[in-house]
C-alpha cells in the first residue's frame, strides 16, 4: 500500500510562519500534549508508585510495602507516602527512617490517625 503524500496540503498554515514562530507554535502544541499528563500525575499516585518513593528515601522493599498499606487503610495516600513520613518524623521528634521504620512495625499509629483526622477536617 502506497500512502499518498500530503505534506503540502497539511502544512499550509505553517508555511507563512518565520522560525521563531514556528518555534512558539512547537512549543505550545508540546504544552497541550504534556500538561494533561502533569496535572495527572499531580492528581493521581498509586501504592506502587508511593513504594517507589519510599524505597528512594532508604527503605526496605518489606518497610516500604507495610508503610504505604498503614498510609493507604488511613485514606492517605493521596498526600503521599513521603510526605506522611516526614509528617510523623516531625511529630514524633526523630529522624524520618526511624518514624517510617516505626510505621512498618507498628508504630507511631496515633500519630498516624492524628494526621488523618486532620486531613479529613481540612477537606470538610
Amino acid at each position: 500500500m502506497r500512502r499518498e503524500d500530503d505534506f503540502e496540503v497539511r502544512s499550509k498554515h505553517l508555511q507563512h510562519m518565520t522560525d521563531e514562530e514556528l518555534d512558539a507554535y512547537f512549543w505550545e502544541l508540546a504544552e497541550k500534549i504534556v500538561n494533561p499528563l502533569i496535572e495527572l500525575a499531580y492528581y493521581h499516585t498509586s501504592p506502587s508508585i508511593e513504594r517507589s518513593v519510599l524505597l528512594r528515601m532508604g527503605f526496605s522493599s518489606i518497610e516500604a510495602k507495610e508503610i504505604v498499606n498503614r498510609i493507604e487503610e488511613r485514606g492517605l495516600l493521596s498526600k503521599g507516602a513521603g510526605h506522611i513520613v516526614l509528617k510523623v518524623a516531625e511529630r514524633a521528634k526523630t529522624d524520618y527512617l526511624t518514624a517510617g521504620r516505626g510505621l512498618a512495625n507498628g508504630q507511631y499509629l496515633d500519630v498516624l490517625d492524628e494526621i488523618a483526622r486532620e486531613a479529613r477536617e481540612n477537606e470538610a
